[in-house]
């Protein structure tokens, strides 16, 4: 079982490149409910193989209004944008009566530009409301998981779109490009732990 669990939502985000390099990837599929229950059973196979939990590297594609398309950016600190419970008096982004704190945050581990990580189960074409410089559909969900296990929990996205009224086409033609560059990342990371 690998010691870097590689996870990304689709396999158009590896383009074939993680594959042809003979990496494992966990494709979690889209949104935070398919991400949290494909981390969750991986993680538990290796419990069950009595084996310590992997370090969780996820990479993928997201929108920004704060980076322009094309820029790689690190997440270590993740929020859920799309939890809103105002109407019971709790702040956008608090799950009531969660143990875990709005704002999950993890040690940096790549060298790229800092961007908090808004998790949504929505394809975010206009403003969000809470803080984040990039948004996504699962890297919440992981990270959440990985602070219930105490598992060792790293990010890198690359920006495809705008998160504005062209994403859904901007994100078509890029979501493929950063294939070889998370390939690199992934590569970095493994060279330094030995």
């Amino acid at each position: 079982m690998p010691r870097t669990l590689v996870v990304m939502a689709l396999r158009v985000e590896s383009a074939g490149v993680f594959e042809a390099a003979g990496v494992p990837v966990l494709y979690c599929g889209v949104g935070k409910v398919n991400a949290a229950i494909a981390l969750t059973q991986a993680l538990s196979r290796y419990a069950q193989a009595g084996e310590g939990l992997p370090r969780v590297v996820n990479f993928g594609s997201a929108g920004s209004r704060c980076h322009a398309a094309g820029t790689l950016v690190a997440c270590h600190e993740f929020v859920q944008r799309d939890m809103d419970v105002r109407g019971l008096g709790f702040e956008l982004g608090v799950t009531p009566y969660d143990e875990a704190p709005p704002r999950l945050t993890f040690e940096p581990v790549f060298s790229l530009p800092a961007a908090v990580c808004g998790s949504g189960d929505s394809f975010a074409t206009t403003g969000v409301d809470l803080d984040c410089a990039v948004v996504d559909m699962e890297a919440y969900a992981l990270a959440k998981v990985c602070w219930h296990e105490n598992a060792r929990f790293a990010c890198a996205k690359y920006i495809t779109d705008g998160a504005d009224h062209t994403a859904a086409d901007d994100w078509q033609r890029n979501v493929h490009r950063a294939a070889d560059d998370f390939l690199q990342l992934f590569r970095d990371i493994e060279k330094a732990k030995k």
